[in-house]
């Protein structure tokens, strides 16, 4: 088997066929789907931890602070105690609520998170799942997060609880509308709704770029509504603590509060990697026409670099929207989708619909 960081296909196929000639096609077909398990176990576990560390960080360096530096060097250990003390505490029973909802809403917001990243694609050849509707795919079950949130409001006796749950719906679903005219503008401009497709689709050039002004407004749309789609700030409504004091999770305690945690920071880390892949060319390297020495030396990095850089680069911008602009009323935030958002994202598709159909770009 030759192992070749630019690209695993060769390396997944030496694991199949492995598998496949020692035991039955079932049982080689049930021990992958455990081994890919057991890896998005894990790499779920230390994308969270990193992104909760980098998040304070990031915070400490906006408002001139420390962050953490006591638990290890620089703090690097503060969110692993942190995950510590959260396994340890109490699960509280709380009185009169509905005790399987209560405890199913952290499940299903988390199983959707779980799904979502199965159909990522982090290098050539290193994907769980690649359909021919990728994207489709993607909305369904992204869509799902927002039922547990709903059912965690309403289970939970709580009238705090509820009305954050409420603002979560709302606030979701309006946004999904611009998050999905964002994304369909590059699926017209690449043809597919395969992401692998669409990713090679980038080989000459990232939408961002060969997709002119359409493409920017719709990276930039994007990234408003799919900030607003994870209940982050300036749009966390659901979680605002002067007002509901957590929002939709404020009766959960444990480990139960920890899936609602993680599943935040998730998120983040799904939409960065959507913005990667659709509009950054996702594991592609950066090339310019013409520029064939430099492109030699872009060719150089790993496609998994390129990735992961990438989807840095767009959630340490989410985090900058964070902690610059301050929380946005219930009203204001949802005039800002159905009065100009959702306006701008139709008229944009519409523009992209017919560069498409003139020919105005670089396919």
């Amino acid at each position: 088997m030759d192992f070749n960081i630019y690209d695993f296909t060769s390396f997944t196929k030496w694991v199949d066929n492995a598998l496949n000639s020692s035991m039955s096609p079932l049982l080689a077909i049930i021990i992958e789907l455990i081994i890919i398990g057991l890896v998005f176990l894990l790499f779920y576990a230390i994308v969270g931890l990193l992104l909760v560390y980098a998040e304070r960080k990031v915070c400490a360096v906006i408002q001139n602070r420390y962050g953490p530096n006591r638990v290890g060097p620089f703090g690097i250990f503060q969110t692993i105690a942190d995950l510590i003390k959260l396994l340890m505490k109490e699960l509280i029973n709380i009185k009169h609520a509905d005790n399987f909802l209560f405890n199913l809403a952290p499940f299903i917001v988390i199983i959707a998170s779980f799904m979502a990243i199965a159909a990522l694609p982090f290098a050539k050849g290193l994907q769980a799942i690649d359909f021919n509707i990728g994207i489709f795919y993607l909305f369904a079950v992204s869509s799902l997060g927002v039922i547990g949130i709903l059912l965690a409001g309403w289970s939970s006796n709580s009238k705090y609880s509820l009305i954050g749950a409420i603002r979560s719906g709302a606030q979701v679903i309006s946004y999904e509308l611009s998050v999905g005219l964002s994304l369909l503008a590059i699926v017209v401009f690449a043809g597919t709704m395969q992401l692998s497709g669409i990713i090679e689709s980038q080989a000459d050039g990232w939408w961002i770029i060969k997709g002119h002004f359409p493409a920017l407004v719709a990276f930039v749309i994007f990234l408003i509504a799919s900030t607003a789609e994870t209940n982050r700030g300036p749009f966390d409504l659901a979680e605002a603590e002067s007002e509901l004091t957590a929002g939709f999770h404020t009766e959960y305690s444990g480990i139960k509060f920890a899936f609602f945690f993680l599943a935040e920071y998730m998120n983040m880390f799904i939409v960065a990697s959507i913005a990667a892949t659709m509009f950054l060319g996702g594991w592609m390297p950066f090339h310019i026409a013409g520029w064939d020495g430099m492109n030699a030396i872009m060719d150089y990095v790993p496609p998994i670099v390129w990735f992961f850089g990438k989807t840095i680069f767009v959630i340490l911008m989410m985090m900058w929207f964070k902690w610059t602009f301050p929380r946005l009323r219930i009203d204001q935030l949802l005039n800002l989708e159905w009065k100009y958002l959702l306006p701008l994202n139709l008229m944009n598709i519409v523009l992209v619909a017919f560069i498409v159909l003139m020919g105005w770009y670089i396919k």
